[in-house]
């Protein structure tokens, strides 16, 4: 491997996030598909993956020396290490923990660590959320006819959240849960001016990538709470949050998402009350305005 390449996938990450723009349409393309797909990268040989991603072999080659690397086996490597971590099972990630930190043996430690890493990450949330942003998915979300809200793994505490939250203004929503296997059923009654909320975390779930990108490509507008630019819901986003990657961590810190969930439930709430106020308003403007043209016709 050459010298000053990403050493693991964290970095890669970022070294795609950086060379991405400058990037022929080719090569991001297939940057893209390193990112959603990262298993077949890991698993699949150069001719395989390339078929998948619907490019030649010599374009995967490209890819890869493009990011520094020798060759694609060189970045292969990267991708394997990755799979081989992610699928480390969460008492293994705890002993590690332990390993790398004696004192988290005592429980009120482990809360102090992650209440003192989550104030850390959360000094940091207003950095990752442009006000404009913000403003645009609140006014989506106000007058959307229909929400819909999709997540899955760690992330769906959140979704849970903002279905209640919103559910609780009197809005029209439907937490896609997938109970039985039926998220896809739950999602064809999406229509052209619904509003999808997507929230995913590196490692990102396939299938709500896969709506992401389907209700993006019917119409309809996609507000998408992720980790990183580079996410593989971004692509499809309307307006997106990319929060941060704290990659660094074996346990992700749902506290700026539920924050960011709680912000947009409030925001939604005052712009819903705004228009509803206006239009009483206007209301009676009309009907004054109608009482006094009666009352001169009668003289």
């Amino acid at each position: 491997m050459s010298v000053g390449v990403a050493r693991d996938y964290e970095e890669l990450q970022g070294e795609i996030a950086r060379r991405f723009q400058a990037l022929s349409p080719q090569l991001q393309r297939i940057a893209r598909f390193t990112l959603e797909h990262p298993q077949h990268v890991a698993l699949d040989t150069v001719a395989a993956a390339a078929e998948k991603a619907e490019v030649q072999p010599s374009a995967m080659v490209r890819f890869a020396q493009a990011l520094g690397f020798d060759g694609y086996t060189d970045m292969q490597r990267i991708f394997r290490d990755r799979l081989v971590e992610r699928s480390v099972p969460y008492r293994e990630r705890i002993a590690a923990m332990r390993k790398a930190k004696p004192s988290l043996s005592r429980p009120n430690a482990v809360l102090h660590d992650f209440v003192t890493d989550s104030i850390r990450h959360l000094s940091h949330l207003e950095e990752h959320v442009r006000p404009e942003r913000l403003e645009q998915a609140v006014q989506l979300l106000a007058r959307a006819p229909h929400v819909y809200i999709v997540a899955q793994r760690r992330a769906f505490p959140v979704a849970y959240y903002l279905a209640y939250g919103l559910g609780s203004l009197e809005l029209s929503v439907t937490l896609l849960d997938g109970v039985g296997g039926m998220v896809r059923q739950q999602a064809k009654a999406m229509r052209t001016h619904d509003v999808l909320v997507a929230i995913s975390f590196r490692s990102y779930s396939p299938e709500v990538i896969e709506l992401t990108a389907e209700a993006h490509h019917a119409g309809q507008s996609v507000v998408v709470i992720t980790d990183a630019s580079i996410s593989p819901l971004v692509p499809s986003a309307t307006v997106a949050f990319d929060l941060g990657d704290p990659s660094e961590r074996p346990f992700r810190s749902l506290v700026e998402p539920l924050c960011l969930a709680q912000a947009l439930v409030v925001s939604v709430g005052h712009a819903v009350e705004q228009r509803t106020t206006g239009k009483g308003n206007a209301a009676r403007s009309r009907a004054s305005a109608d009482r006094r043209h009666a009352t001169g016709a009668q003289r």
